[in-house]
Protein backbone atom coordinates (compact mmCIF):
# COMPACT_ATOMS: atom_id res chain seq x y z
CA UNK A 1 0.00 0.00 0.00
CA UNK A 2 1.21 3.46 -0.51
CA UNK A 3 2.33 5.99 1.83
CA UNK A 4 -1.12 8.14 3.81
CA UNK A 5 -0.47 11.89 3.10
CA UNK A 6 -0.22 13.92 6.09
CA UNK A 7 -3.87 15.79 5.98
CA UNK A 8 -4.30 18.49 8.46
CA UNK A 9 -7.66 17.79 10.24
CA UNK A 10 -10.67 19.72 9.57
CA UNK A 11 -11.00 21.52 12.58
CA UNK A 12 -13.16 24.51 13.33
CA UNK A 13 -14.64 26.18 10.76
CA UNK A 14 -14.81 26.36 6.59
CA UNK A 15 -16.08 29.40 5.13
CA UNK A 16 -17.65 29.44 1.59
CA UNK A 17 -17.23 32.51 -0.54
CA UNK A 18 -19.08 32.40 -4.03
CA UNK A 19 -18.05 35.10 -5.90
CA UNK A 20 -22.27 35.76 -7.48
CA UNK A 21 -24.56 35.05 -5.45
CA UNK A 22 -27.69 34.48 -7.81
CA UNK A 23 -29.42 30.98 -8.23
CA UNK A 24 -26.75 28.60 -8.21
CA UNK A 25 -25.06 30.18 -5.08
CA UNK A 26 -28.25 30.47 -3.18
CA UNK A 27 -29.87 27.29 -4.06
CA UNK A 28 -26.45 25.63 -2.63
CA UNK A 29 -26.36 27.87 0.88
CA UNK A 30 -30.63 26.94 1.21
CA UNK A 31 -29.64 23.13 0.50
CA UNK A 32 -26.88 22.98 3.02
CA UNK A 33 -28.70 25.07 5.61
CA UNK A 34 -32.10 22.29 5.32
CA UNK A 35 -29.46 19.83 5.28
CA UNK A 36 -28.34 20.42 8.65
CA UNK A 37 -31.97 21.14 9.72
CA UNK A 38 -32.89 17.92 9.07
CA UNK A 39 -35.30 19.25 6.14
CA UNK A 40 -33.47 17.73 2.77
CA UNK A 41 -30.99 14.96 1.97
CA UNK A 42 -28.22 16.67 -0.20
CA UNK A 43 -28.74 14.41 -3.43
CA UNK A 44 -26.16 14.59 -6.08
CA UNK A 45 -23.24 14.97 -3.50
CA UNK A 46 -20.43 12.68 -4.10
CA UNK A 47 -19.45 14.16 -0.53
CA UNK A 48 -22.62 13.25 1.42
CA UNK A 49 -23.92 10.60 -0.56
CA UNK A 50 -21.49 8.29 -1.93
CA UNK A 51 -19.20 5.34 -0.83
CA UNK A 52 -16.10 4.31 -2.22
CA UNK A 53 -14.69 0.72 -2.39
CA UNK A 54 -11.47 -0.03 -0.72
CA UNK A 55 -9.24 -3.14 -1.22
CA UNK A 56 -11.02 -6.07 -3.03
CA UNK A 57 -14.36 -6.91 -3.27
CA UNK A 58 -14.13 -10.02 -1.02
CA UNK A 59 -13.48 -7.45 1.58
CA UNK A 60 -16.51 -5.54 1.41
CA UNK A 61 -15.04 -2.30 2.60
CA UNK A 62 -17.62 0.31 1.10
CA UNK A 63 -17.25 3.10 3.22
CA UNK A 64 -18.91 6.63 2.17
CA UNK A 65 -16.50 9.54 1.17
CA UNK A 66 -17.12 12.13 3.81
CA UNK A 67 -16.22 8.87 6.41
CA UNK A 68 -13.55 8.01 4.74
CA UNK A 69 -11.34 11.08 4.12
CA UNK A 70 -11.37 14.62 6.76
CA UNK A 71 -13.88 16.49 5.08
CA UNK A 72 -15.36 19.70 6.95
CA UNK A 73 -19.12 18.84 8.09
CA UNK A 74 -22.30 20.33 6.81
CA UNK A 75 -22.51 22.19 10.17
CA UNK A 76 -19.10 23.43 10.01
CA UNK A 77 -20.19 25.80 7.28
CA UNK A 78 -20.29 29.77 6.85
CA UNK A 79 -21.20 31.43 4.04
CA UNK A 80 -20.13 34.46 2.19
CA UNK A 81 -20.02 36.37 -1.61
CA UNK A 82 -20.43 38.90 -3.72
CA UNK A 83 -22.85 40.70 -5.92
CA UNK A 84 -23.46 43.04 -8.25
CA UNK A 85 -26.96 43.19 -6.74
CA UNK A 86 -27.72 44.04 -3.23
CA UNK A 87 -30.46 41.22 -2.47
CA UNK A 88 -29.03 38.72 0.36
CA UNK A 89 -29.50 35.21 -0.27
CA UNK A 90 -33.07 34.83 0.63
CA UNK A 91 -34.14 37.73 -1.70
CA UNK A 92 -32.18 36.28 -3.93
CA UNK A 93 -33.30 32.68 -4.04
CA UNK A 94 -36.86 33.88 -4.17
CA UNK A 95 -36.51 35.81 -6.82
CA UNK A 96 -34.80 32.42 -8.74
CA UNK A 97 -37.50 30.92 -8.52
CA UNK A 98 -35.55 27.35 -8.57
CA UNK A 99 -36.85 26.77 -4.92
CA UNK A 100 -40.61 26.25 -3.98
CA UNK A 101 -41.22 29.16 -1.53
CA UNK A 102 -41.87 26.55 1.78
CA UNK A 103 -38.41 25.24 1.53
CA UNK A 104 -37.00 28.57 1.29
CA UNK A 105 -39.24 30.09 4.40
CA UNK A 106 -37.63 27.05 6.75
CA UNK A 107 -34.72 28.34 6.44
CA UNK A 108 -35.69 32.06 5.78
CA UNK A 109 -34.40 33.51 8.95
CA UNK A 110 -30.26 32.31 8.16
CA UNK A 111 -30.53 33.38 4.42
CA UNK A 112 -31.30 37.25 5.62
CA UNK A 113 -28.31 37.24 7.18
CA UNK A 114 -26.49 36.51 4.44
CA UNK A 115 -25.79 39.51 2.67
CA UNK A 116 -23.65 40.14 -0.48
CA UNK A 117 -20.27 42.22 -0.54
CA UNK A 118 -19.73 44.54 -3.07
CA UNK A 119 -18.98 42.75 -5.97
CA UNK A 120 -16.19 43.54 -8.72
CA UNK A 121 -18.48 43.50 -12.23
CA UNK A 122 -17.76 45.08 -15.30
CA UNK A 123 -20.20 45.71 -18.37
CA UNK A 124 -17.51 45.44 -20.94
CA UNK A 125 -17.14 41.44 -20.05
CA UNK A 126 -20.84 40.96 -18.46
CA UNK A 127 -23.52 42.95 -21.23
CA UNK A 128 -26.90 41.36 -19.92
CA UNK A 129 -27.01 42.03 -16.44
CA UNK A 130 -29.04 45.68 -16.21
CA UNK A 131 -29.56 47.68 -13.10
CA UNK A 132 -27.06 46.41 -11.33
CA UNK A 133 -26.52 48.40 -7.51
CA UNK A 134 -24.15 46.97 -5.74
CA UNK A 135 -20.54 46.99 -7.49
CA UNK A 136 -16.84 48.67 -6.33
CA UNK A 137 -15.75 51.31 -8.04
CA UNK A 138 -12.37 51.53 -7.25
CA UNK A 139 -10.36 52.97 -10.20
CA UNK A 140 -7.66 50.57 -10.12
CA UNK A 141 -7.89 46.71 -10.93
CA UNK A 142 -4.97 46.23 -8.70
CA UNK A 143 -7.01 48.76 -5.94
CA UNK A 144 -10.47 46.35 -6.19
CA UNK A 145 -7.71 43.10 -5.86
CA UNK A 146 -6.94 45.04 -2.52
CA UNK A 147 -10.62 45.61 -1.43
CA UNK A 148 -11.10 41.95 -2.15
CA UNK A 149 -8.36 40.65 0.17
CA UNK A 150 -10.14 42.98 2.69
CA UNK A 151 -13.75 41.78 1.85
CA UNK A 152 -12.12 38.23 2.88
CA UNK A 153 -10.16 39.19 6.16
CA UNK A 154 -13.42 40.93 7.52
CA UNK A 155 -15.64 37.76 6.51
CA UNK A 156 -12.92 35.63 8.23
CA UNK A 157 -12.83 38.04 11.38
CA UNK A 158 -16.07 38.31 11.70
CA UNK A 159 -17.64 34.83 11.17
CA UNK A 160 -14.62 33.22 13.11
CA UNK A 161 -13.48 31.05 10.47
CA UNK A 162 -10.27 28.68 10.20
CA UNK A 163 -9.97 27.94 6.63
CA UNK A 164 -11.78 29.07 3.39
CA UNK A 165 -12.32 27.99 -0.38
CA UNK A 166 -13.82 30.01 -3.01
CA UNK A 167 -16.19 28.74 -5.85
CA UNK A 168 -16.75 31.35 -9.02
CA UNK A 169 -20.87 30.99 -9.00
CA UNK A 170 -21.05 34.65 -10.91
CA UNK A 171 -21.79 35.03 -14.80
CA UNK A 172 -20.24 33.68 -18.21
CA UNK A 173 -18.38 36.56 -18.98
CA UNK A 174 -17.67 37.86 -22.55
CA UNK A 175 -14.98 35.54 -24.36
CA UNK A 176 -11.30 36.55 -24.70
CA UNK A 177 -7.59 35.36 -25.75
CA UNK A 178 -4.77 34.62 -23.38
CA UNK A 179 -2.62 37.96 -23.72
CA UNK A 180 0.77 39.01 -22.58
CA UNK A 181 -0.53 40.25 -18.89
CA UNK A 182 -1.41 36.53 -18.63
CA UNK A 183 2.08 34.91 -19.12
CA UNK A 184 3.72 35.60 -15.48
CA UNK A 185 2.83 36.89 -12.17
CA UNK A 186 4.88 39.87 -12.64
CA UNK A 187 3.09 40.84 -16.36
CA UNK A 188 -0.09 40.03 -14.70
CA UNK A 189 0.47 42.58 -11.59
CA UNK A 190 1.61 44.85 -13.83
CA UNK A 191 -1.43 44.71 -15.50
CA UNK A 192 -3.62 45.35 -12.73
CA UNK A 193 -1.92 48.77 -11.65
CA UNK A 194 -2.29 49.58 -15.34
CA UNK A 195 -5.73 48.42 -15.91
CA UNK A 196 -5.10 45.80 -18.98
CA UNK A 197 -8.28 45.24 -20.90
CA UNK A 198 -7.73 41.46 -20.91
CA UNK A 199 -7.67 41.19 -17.30
CA UNK A 200 -11.18 39.63 -16.23
CA UNK A 201 -13.72 40.56 -13.02
CA UNK A 202 -13.32 36.70 -12.06
CA UNK A 203 -9.64 36.76 -12.27
CA UNK A 204 -9.07 40.11 -10.41
CA UNK A 205 -11.17 37.64 -8.00
CA UNK A 206 -8.96 34.38 -8.06
CA UNK A 207 -6.08 36.76 -7.56
CA UNK A 208 -7.15 38.35 -4.47
CA UNK A 209 -8.11 34.53 -3.17
CA UNK A 210 -4.81 33.11 -4.25
CA UNK A 211 -3.04 35.77 -2.42
CA UNK A 212 -4.66 35.44 0.38
CA UNK A 213 -4.00 31.43 0.53
CA UNK A 214 -7.30 30.52 -0.17
CA UNK A 215 -8.47 27.74 -3.08
CA UNK A 216 -10.41 29.16 -6.07
CA UNK A 217 -12.70 26.54 -8.22
CA UNK A 218 -14.14 28.44 -11.33
CA UNK A 219 -17.45 27.16 -12.25
CA UNK A 220 -18.08 29.37 -15.46
CA UNK A 221 -16.42 29.00 -18.87
CA UNK A 222 -14.24 32.02 -18.13
CA UNK A 223 -11.04 32.46 -18.53
CA UNK A 224 -9.94 32.60 -14.57
CA UNK A 225 -7.44 30.36 -13.27
CA UNK A 226 -6.17 28.25 -16.44
CA UNK A 227 -4.01 31.32 -17.37
CA UNK A 228 0.01 30.78 -17.10
CA UNK A 229 0.50 33.54 -14.22
CA UNK A 230 -2.22 32.28 -11.96
CA UNK A 231 -1.17 28.97 -12.42
CA UNK A 232 1.74 30.22 -11.46
CA UNK A 233 0.70 32.20 -8.26
CA UNK A 234 -1.18 28.96 -7.17
CA UNK A 235 1.82 26.81 -6.94
CA UNK A 236 4.10 29.78 -5.45
CA UNK A 237 1.12 30.57 -2.49
CA UNK A 238 1.10 26.67 -2.28
CA UNK A 239 -2.95 27.06 -2.99
CA UNK A 240 -5.20 24.36 -4.97
CA UNK A 241 -6.83 25.38 -7.96
CA UNK A 242 -9.90 23.76 -10.37
CA UNK A 243 -11.86 24.31 -13.11
CA UNK A 244 -13.75 24.99 -15.46
CA UNK A 245 -17.64 25.08 -15.84
CA UNK A 246 -19.70 23.35 -13.49
CA UNK A 247 -20.60 19.91 -15.50
CA UNK A 248 -24.67 19.96 -15.00
CA UNK A 249 -26.79 19.91 -18.10
CA UNK A 250 -26.01 19.03 -21.67
CA UNK A 251 -22.90 18.38 -20.99
CA UNK A 252 -23.12 16.16 -18.30
CA UNK A 253 -25.38 13.61 -20.86
CA UNK A 254 -22.69 13.77 -23.42
CA UNK A 255 -19.92 12.87 -21.02
CA UNK A 256 -22.36 9.48 -20.48
CA UNK A 257 -23.81 8.39 -23.60
CA UNK A 258 -20.30 9.65 -25.84
CA UNK A 259 -18.20 6.65 -23.97
CA UNK A 260 -20.75 4.40 -24.54
CA UNK A 261 -21.04 4.90 -28.10
CA UNK A 262 -17.18 4.60 -28.40
CA UNK A 263 -16.96 1.74 -26.45
CA UNK A 264 -19.24 -0.13 -28.77
CA UNK A 265 -17.53 1.24 -31.70
CA UNK A 266 -20.49 2.75 -33.14
CA UNK A 267 -19.81 5.93 -35.26
CA UNK A 268 -21.26 9.04 -35.47
CA UNK A 269 -22.01 11.25 -38.11
CA UNK A 270 -23.37 14.58 -36.53
CA UNK A 271 -24.64 15.61 -32.54
CA UNK A 272 -27.08 18.50 -32.58
CA UNK A 273 -27.30 20.11 -29.48
CA UNK A 274 -29.97 23.22 -28.12
CA UNK A 275 -30.61 24.44 -25.00
CA UNK A 276 -33.47 26.97 -23.73
CA UNK A 277 -33.07 28.40 -20.55
CA UNK A 278 -34.63 31.62 -18.97
CA UNK A 279 -32.64 32.46 -15.58
CA UNK A 280 -30.04 35.00 -15.25
CA UNK A 281 -27.90 32.58 -16.40
CA UNK A 282 -29.36 32.90 -19.55
CA UNK A 283 -29.90 36.08 -20.15
CA UNK A 284 -26.24 36.90 -19.92
CA UNK A 285 -25.52 33.74 -21.95
CA UNK A 286 -27.94 35.74 -24.75
CA UNK A 287 -24.56 37.75 -25.69
CA UNK A 288 -22.99 36.63 -28.21
CA UNK A 289 -19.52 37.28 -27.01
CA UNK A 290 -20.42 35.62 -23.34
CA UNK A 291 -21.72 32.58 -25.39
CA UNK A 292 -18.75 32.10 -27.65
CA UNK A 293 -17.59 31.48 -23.53
CA UNK A 294 -19.70 28.58 -23.20
CA UNK A 295 -19.21 27.47 -27.18
CA UNK A 296 -15.81 26.98 -26.57
CA UNK A 297 -16.25 25.04 -23.05
CA UNK A 298 -18.83 22.70 -24.73
CA UNK A 299 -16.99 22.04 -28.12
CA UNK A 300 -14.00 20.48 -26.82
CA UNK A 301 -16.19 17.55 -24.98
CA UNK A 302 -16.64 15.48 -27.97
CA UNK A 303 -13.31 16.03 -29.96
CA UNK A 304 -11.45 14.75 -26.56
CA UNK A 305 -14.13 11.65 -25.48
CA UNK A 306 -14.24 10.07 -29.54
CA UNK A 307 -10.55 11.05 -30.71
CA UNK A 308 -11.55 11.69 -34.67
CA UNK A 309 -7.58 11.16 -35.51
CA UNK A 310 -7.52 8.00 -34.01
CA UNK A 311 -10.77 6.83 -35.48
CA UNK A 312 -11.51 8.55 -38.28
CA UNK A 313 -14.24 6.14 -40.10
CA UNK A 314 -15.99 6.50 -37.09
CA UNK A 315 -15.97 10.41 -35.98
CA UNK A 316 -13.26 11.95 -38.56
CA UNK A 317 -16.47 13.57 -40.44
CA UNK A 318 -18.97 14.63 -37.72
CA UNK A 319 -20.83 17.71 -37.30
CA UNK A 320 -21.09 19.05 -34.13
CA UNK A 321 -23.42 21.83 -33.68
CA UNK A 322 -24.02 23.69 -30.03
CA UNK A 323 -26.84 26.38 -29.34
CA UNK A 324 -27.76 28.15 -26.15
CA UNK A 325 -31.58 29.70 -26.23
CA UNK A 326 -32.63 32.58 -23.77
CA UNK A 327 -36.54 31.48 -23.27
CA UNK A 328 -37.57 33.63 -19.97
CA UNK A 329 -40.80 31.66 -19.53
CA UNK A 330 -38.43 28.20 -18.20
CA UNK A 331 -36.83 30.14 -15.70
CA UNK A 332 -34.30 27.92 -13.54
CA UNK A 333 -35.92 25.10 -15.71
CA UNK A 334 -33.75 24.00 -18.60
CA UNK A 335 -34.23 22.15 -21.54
CA UNK A 336 -31.42 20.23 -23.06
CA UNK A 337 -32.47 18.82 -26.55
CA UNK A 338 -29.58 16.40 -28.38
CA UNK A 339 -30.41 14.96 -31.82
CA UNK A 340 -27.22 12.20 -32.45
CA UNK A 341 -26.90 10.92 -35.74
CA UNK A 342 -24.97 7.08 -35.46
CA UNK A 343 -24.34 4.40 -37.69
CA UNK A 344 -23.55 0.66 -36.34
CA UNK A 345 -23.01 -2.40 -38.61
CA UNK A 346 -21.90 -1.74 -42.02
CA UNK A 347 -22.82 1.86 -41.75
CA UNK A 348 -26.34 1.32 -41.34
CA UNK A 349 -27.64 4.64 -39.91
CA UNK A 350 -29.53 5.17 -36.38
CA UNK A 351 -30.42 8.11 -34.10
CA UNK A 352 -30.60 8.77 -30.87
CA UNK A 353 -32.64 11.50 -29.45
CA UNK A 354 -32.50 13.02 -25.39
CA UNK A 355 -34.94 15.48 -23.99
CA UNK A 356 -33.40 16.28 -20.62
CA UNK A 357 -35.48 18.46 -18.92
CA UNK A 358 -33.61 19.60 -15.82
CA UNK A 359 -33.45 22.62 -13.39
CA UNK A 360 -29.76 23.87 -13.64
CA UNK A 361 -29.03 25.25 -10.62
CA UNK A 362 -30.36 21.89 -8.90
CA UNK A 363 -27.64 20.00 -10.74
CA UNK A 364 -25.21 22.65 -9.89
CA UNK A 365 -25.53 23.05 -5.98
CA UNK A 366 -24.03 19.95 -4.94
CA UNK A 367 -20.93 20.49 -7.37
CA UNK A 368 -20.19 23.73 -5.39
CA UNK A 369 -20.55 21.92 -2.05
CA UNK A 370 -18.35 18.78 -3.05
CA UNK A 371 -15.53 21.97 -5.03
CA UNK A 372 -15.43 23.45 -1.56
CA UNK A 373 -14.64 20.76 0.30
CA UNK A 374 -12.44 18.63 -1.60
CA UNK A 375 -10.46 21.76 -2.97
CA UNK A 376 -10.77 22.38 1.59
CA UNK A 377 -9.20 18.82 1.81
CA UNK A 378 -6.50 19.17 -1.04
CA UNK A 379 -5.32 22.44 1.07
CA UNK A 380 -5.11 20.57 4.43
CA UNK A 381 -3.32 17.92 2.15
CA UNK A 382 -0.34 20.26 1.37
CA UNK A 383 -1.68 20.42 -2.89
CA UNK A 384 -1.18 23.41 -4.51
CA UNK A 385 -1.56 24.09 -8.28
CA UNK A 386 -3.89 22.51 -10.38
CA UNK A 387 -6.06 19.94 -8.91
CA UNK A 388 -7.31 17.81 -12.32
CA UNK A 389 -8.64 14.94 -10.11
CA UNK A 390 -11.18 17.24 -9.88
CA UNK A 391 -12.43 16.91 -13.59
CA UNK A 392 -15.53 15.20 -13.04
CA UNK A 393 -17.33 18.09 -11.86
CA UNK A 394 -16.39 20.62 -15.06
CA UNK A 395 -17.14 20.94 -18.95
CA UNK A 396 -13.32 21.46 -19.89
CA UNK A 397 -10.85 20.20 -17.10
CA UNK A 398 -8.31 22.48 -15.95
CA UNK A 399 -5.31 20.91 -17.13
CA UNK A 400 -1.16 21.09 -17.01
CA UNK A 401 0.47 21.92 -19.95
CA UNK A 402 1.24 19.52 -22.70
CA UNK A 403 -1.48 17.50 -21.44
CA UNK A 404 -5.36 16.83 -23.39
CA UNK A 405 -8.13 17.32 -20.45
CA UNK A 406 -9.75 13.79 -19.74
CA UNK A 407 -13.79 14.13 -20.38
CA UNK A 408 -14.97 10.77 -20.23
CA UNK A 409 -17.27 10.92 -16.79
CA UNK A 410 -16.44 7.48 -15.67
CA UNK A 411 -12.41 7.84 -15.93
CA UNK A 412 -12.60 11.24 -14.25
CA UNK A 413 -14.74 9.58 -11.47
CA UNK A 414 -11.84 6.64 -11.08
CA UNK A 415 -9.20 8.99 -11.09
CA UNK A 416 -11.17 11.12 -8.46
CA UNK A 417 -11.57 7.96 -6.30
CA UNK A 418 -8.48 7.10 -6.71
CA UNK A 419 -7.02 10.17 -5.41
CA UNK A 420 -8.66 9.70 -2.40
CA UNK A 421 -7.33 5.98 -2.00
CA UNK A 422 -4.13 7.52 -2.63
CA UNK A 423 -4.41 10.56 -0.38
CA UNK A 424 -5.32 7.89 2.36
CA UNK A 425 -2.88 5.18 1.90
CA UNK A 426 -4.73 2.77 -0.02
CA UNK A 427 -4.18 0.82 -2.88
CA UNK A 428 -5.70 1.98 -6.48
CA UNK A 429 -9.12 -0.01 -7.90
CA UNK A 430 -7.67 -0.89 -11.44
CA UNK A 431 -10.83 -3.55 -11.37
CA UNK A 432 -8.24 -5.84 -13.08
CA UNK A 433 -9.78 -8.57 -11.84
CA UNK A 434 -7.27 -11.50 -12.53
CA UNK A 435 -6.17 -11.81 -8.20
CA UNK A 436 -9.63 -13.22 -7.51
CA UNK A 437 -8.59 -16.64 -10.03
CA UNK A 438 -4.98 -17.14 -9.27
CA UNK A 439 -3.60 -19.76 -7.55
CA UNK A 440 -2.18 -18.98 -4.00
Amino acid sequence: MPEPTSIAPAEGKLGILTPGMGAVATTFVAGVLAARKGFATPFGSLTQMAHIRLGKRTEKRNPMIKDFVPLAGLNDLEFGGWDPYSDDAYTSAMKAGVLDPRHVENIGEELRLIKPMHAVFSHDWVKNLDAVDHVKYETSYMTLAENLMEDIDRFRAEKQVDRLAMVWCGSTEAYRDIGAAHQDVDAFEAGLKSNDPTISPSQIYAYAALQMGVPFANGAPNITVDAPALVQLSKERGVPIAGKDFKTGQTLMKTMVAPGLKARMLGINGWFSTNILGNRDGAVLDDPDSFRSKEVSKLGVLDQILEPEVYPDLYGDIYHKVRINYYPPRGDDKEGWDNIDIFGWLGYPMQIKIDFLCKDSILAAPIVLDLALFMDLAARAGKSGIQEWLSFYFKSPQHAEGLYAENDLFIQLTKLKNNLRDMMGEDMITHLGTEYYEED
